[in-house]
């Protein structure tokens, strides 16, 4: 046999009843790609400004759920959370300049439908 093939496909070939020849593969689906992939995330994210989220609470609880006196805390949740979120964008936007990473999902179902499986022939 050729140099590279498995052992086992090998040993399978010089059996008398295949004659010579390696075993049919018979793969158990179609070969082809799917029309749409699941996003998934690839890790999970942290909780942010559960600090300042549990303070307002507990202002609001305190004074009846009263706006007025928790004005400090609810700003610094609200400062918290904006701050946050500009993290986050900078972060997708700096993934997206780096070209070295892996395409998300989002991207790879693009493709997809930009060519799609070829279903019936004309």
């Amino acid at each position: 046999m050729a140099s590279g093939v498995p052992a086992w496909v090998a040993r399978v070939a010089q059996t008398p009843k295949r004659g010579g020849k390696p075993p049919p593969l018979r793969p158990h689906r179609p070969l082809v790609l799917a029309d749409h992939i699941s996003s998934r995330h690839r890790t999970p994210g942290e909780a942010t400004c559960v600090t300042e989220m549990s303070l307002m609470m507990a202002c609001w609880k305190q004074n009846e759920f009263n706006d007025a006196t928790c004005s400090k805390e609810i700003q610094a949740f609200l400062d918290c959370t904006s701050k946050a979120d500009a993290e986050h964008k900078a972060k997708l936007h700096q993934e997206s300049l780096d070209q070295s990473k892996t395409l998300g999902a989002k991207q790879i179902n693009k493709l997809l439908n930009q060519f799609p499986n070829i279903t019936h022939y004309y």
